[in-house]
């Protein structure tokens, strides 16, 4: 609604700026023919003449779509009522309007008709030095200015444009970003709390049951503080202050053994120097691997693999292609029956690339699954806007 109010208010602007200059074309034309003050290269009624500069005065509302009939109106009205102002008036609106080479062309043929009609005016001196000097100051001149305008509005149009672009995308990295939070926030929860409701139905062990319920009391609670948390998070770039890192990866681990993962871990993490927002990353990567493995590939074996290396955050979640045979609890019963929407790589690409990162994922060679990521202890400066 914004945007198509701004398009009203410049075209009334624009309506009433030709209706404004075709009044100024009459304001001096008109008096000077009605007072006698007016002459003409051939006789004329004075009829004609008034008819000459109302046609020049019209020129002035369609000059927008072409210049030429502004340029034969002005002309005419300058040989045959001797007016020389319509001249300059027009010489501004053609090109404040637009630009182009025809412009130019336009421009040359009413500084040529002052040229002209200086030369046979009773009002002039007749001198050709000084027609030309007048023609470049009272045409030209007001010609470079329209193009100045002209040049200054298409810089503002583009200027609107781009800040309208900025805006668009702005929106777009935010709606991102939040499904991105929202997705490693309550896809991870959710999934824990449906394979731990499934194992409640498939034991009849009442301390199990009692275990798992708390589980998934638990789940629940942290979810839901994490999901307030990011609500005000959500209004800055800050971590919420409930943001994992690198040491709740063993704690995920445990999940997902306690869900029936046969999880494998290998931890070996300088966590003293690590930025929060790169632990952050980390542990968003380890917990989409295991939600990845719980929905497609629950009883497969996975080794998941967080270590230093140099300056750099090696992690890794693979998961084998066949089911293995031994160890730890069976793997559920009951996983989420629904295929994914595929946002949760996605997004993970970017949590990653944000932090200067680089995350791959794909198929193995024996049909399992990897996702691998390789991120920065300190994430990258990011200009200043």
């Amino acid at each position: 609604m914004g945007e198509n109010w701004a398009r009203l208010v410049e075209r009334r602007r624009d309506t009433l700026g030709d209706v404004l200059l075709a009044l100024g074309v009459l304001a001096f034309a008109v008096p000077a023919i009605l007072t006698g003050r007016s002459f003409s290269l051939m006789p004329v009624p004075e009829t004609v003449r008034l008819a000459v500069s109302s046609a020049a005065a019209a020129a002035m509302l369609v000059r927008r779509r072409t210049p030429w009939p502004l340029v034969t109106g002005t002309a005419a009205c300058a040989l045959f009522a001797g007016q020389l102002v319509p001249l300059t008036l027009a010489a501004y609106a053609l090109t404040a309007e637009r630009g182009g080479r025809h412009r130019l062309g336009a421009v040359a043929a009413l500084a040529g008709a002052y040229v002209v009609v200086d030369r046979v005016s009773p009002y002039t001196d007749h001198a050709p030095l000084l027609a030309v000097i007048w023609a470049a100051a009272l045409v030209c001149l007001p010609a470079l200015v329209g193009h100045w305008v002209w040049r200054y509005r298409a810089m503002i149009r583009e200027l609107r444009e781009r800040g309208r672009a900025d805006q668009e995308q702005a929106a777009a990295l935010e709606r991102r970003r939040i499904a991105r939070e929202l997705h490693d926030t309550v896809t991870h929860a959710v999934t824990v709390m449906v394979l731990n409701a499934g194992l409640i139905q498939d034991t009849d062990d009442l301390g199990e049951i009692r275990k798992l319920a708390r589980a998934i009391e638990d789940k629940g609670v942290r979810a839901l503080t994490e999901l307030r948390e990011l609500l005000t998070a959500l209004r800055s770039s800050d971590l919420p202050p409930s943001a994992e890192s690198v040491e709740g990866i063993p704690r995920l681990v445990e999940e997902g053994r306690a869900t029936g993962l046969r999880v494998a871990l290998h931890y070996e993490v300088a966590e003293e120097a690590l930025s929060r927002q790169a632990g952050h990353a980390c542990y968003r990567v380890v917990q989409e691997g295991l939600n990845n493995v719980r929905r497609h590939a629950p009883g497969t074996d996975v080794q998941v693999v967080c270590e230093t290396r140099g300056e750099t955050l090696n992690v890794s979640v693979v998961n084998s292609g066949e089911s293995g045979g031994g160890g730890g609890r069976a793997a559920p019963a009951r996983v989420p029956a629904h295929e994914g929407s595929g946002y949760g790589l996605t997004g993970l690409s970017e949590r990653v690339e944000l932090q200067g990162g680089r995350l791959t994922y794909g198929p193995t060679a024996d049909g399992g699954f990897a996702i691998h990521a390789v991120i920065p202890y300190r994430p990258p400066e990011r200009p200043a806007r």
